[in-house]
Order: structure tokens, then sequence, then C-alpha cells
């Protein structure tokens, strides 16, 4: 398998480690209620996210018979949710799609498309309960990777850890079988692929990838689960992981200024996710 040398992830010195480490090395956790937070979170997402439980969101949830509702409404109930996991900043989602967004047109304004993929990859997040919705991303049906954020400390009351038959490198899946075909644990990167792809938005490949798989940290800053991927995916990991630097690294306290903003990136959805769409 050809294997794509993307360099260190920036990104690693702004997450809580996958290693157990003591909580002040970890940046902004000098709070022990914001680490236990943080924790508690992967702890309730890490011991109830198994295969079966995926399945079964797929199946309440693919069909996106629930509600009809246009990206920028879904993307204004983001002021009601603050995400959980995340140790560094403490205001509504819906501010930091506009920041990922505008920094990415900033640095790359001639791909106004991956501004339109990458804008909504929040909006997913008002549909579940918490630990169904934030943090980062792993597959489900086959041995959970050491690289897995609290790996060592989250997981011992996970059931498909002790089954046999998905405590393998490969679980259920076949080598190279590709990331199409793996069953990720659900939150609003799963979700939101899926209502794209059901409204059959016309965002291109690498904008879907990067919904998809903008938290699969395993993956992207790892180099973990390779052995899964087939050559698009490849293909695609560059585009994942250029996006990551700006979906983390522009979650400041500095608040876009949305009204003068919503015109432009209204433009673009009524491009690639035009009008009323199913969830």
């Amino acid at each position: 398998m050809r294997v794509v040398n993307l360099g260190p992830d920036p990104s690693l010195a702004y997450r809580p480690d996958s290693h157990e480490k003591d909580k002040s090395e970890f940046r902004n956790f000098e709070s022990g209620a914001l680490f236990d937070r943080v924790f508690n979170t992967y702890k309730l997402m890490h011991t109830y996210q198994t295969l079966d439980f995926v399945k079964q969101k797929h199946l309440e949830w693919a069909n996106c018979n629930h509600f009809s509702m246009s990206m920028m409404e879904n993307i204004d109930c983001l002021d009601e949710l603050v995400d959980e996991s995340d140790p560094d900043v403490d205001f509504p989602n819906s501010f930091h799609a506009f920041q990922t967004a505008e920094g990415i047109r900033k640095e790359h304004p001639d791909k106004g498309e991956r501004s339109s993929g990458t804008k909504v990859t929040d909006v997913a997040l008002v549909c579940f309960c918490e630990w169904a919705v934030v943090g980062d991303t792993f597959p489900v049906g086959c041995k959970f990777q050491n690289s897995i954020v609290f790996r060592n400390s989250t997981f011992e009351g996970n059931p498909d850890g002790k089954n046999p038959a998905l405590n393998t490198e490969f679980g259920i899946y076949e080598p190279k079988c590709g990331l199409d075909n793996i069953l990720m644990s659900w939150g609003h990167d799963e979700y939101l692929y899926r209502v794209m792809k059901f409204n059959k938005c016309t965002i291109p490949e690498e904008g879907l990838y990067m919904i998809r798989f903008h938290s699969f940290y395993p993956w992207h800053s790892n180099g973990n689960y390779m052995h899964l991927c087939n050559e698009k995916d490849l293909q695609m990991l560059p585009w994942v992981k250029e996006f990551n630097k700006f979906d983390l690294y522009t979650k400041s306290t500095e608040l876009p200024d949305v009204g003068s903003l919503r015109p432009y990136y209204q433009s673009l959805i009524d491009k690639y996710c035009p009008g009323i769409l199913r969830w």
C-alpha cells in the first residue's frame, strides 16, 4: 500500500493526548473541572459507541425522515450548543462554523466549494445526546487502536473490546476495503455526511471526506487504520488534514461578524446544498 507522508500534525499540541499524562500537560486543562468535563464525555462515548449502537443509529437517522430544514436554519440552531468535548473554547458552535470557513477562504480563496463543505461540518450537533455528537471518531467493528484519545482509561466498559470477533486488526472488514465500507462511531461527522448524500448535495468528494473524517484523528494524525484504506482514501487524506488545521485553530474567542458573512455563505449553500433538506 502506498503511504502518503503528510508530516507531523500540529493539532496534536491542541488536543487531549491519547496517552496517560498528567492533567497539567494538557493545554488549557489547568482547571480540574474542565479536564473532568472532557474526560467524562469521552468516557461515555467510548463505553457506548459499539457496533450495534452504530448500526441502530444508521437505521434511525440515515433515511433522513425526521424533519425538514434549510442548511442555514440548521446552522442557526448551533447557537444552543457548546461542545463539551472541547477544552479550548466555550461559545456556541454557530460562530465556529463561520470561523472555520473564513480561515479556509483566506488561505484558499479559489476553492469556494471546499469552504461550503467545511462551513456545514457542525450542523448535525443539534440532533443527538452529547457523547454521540462531538469528539474524535474511530471505526467500530475492529480493534480499537491505541491512538484513540484516552484509549487506556475509557474503553473498559465497551463490550466490543471483549468480543474476539471484533477485537482484531480487521475485525468484520477486509484488507484495503476502503473507508466507504467502514462503520464509524456515530456523531455529527457521520450524520451530516449521510444527510449530504441523501439530499444529493453537490459538494465535491474532497469536501465530503472533510465532513465525514475531520474528527478521525487516529487516521489523519496518527496513521492508524491504513490497513483498511484504499487508494481513494489515501488521495483524500491530504484534504482532510488541510481542513483540520482550520477546524481546530479557528476556534478562538475572536468572534466573526456573522451578519456580514451570511450573504456570501448563503450563496455557497444555495449552490451546493440548496433549498429545504431532509434530516
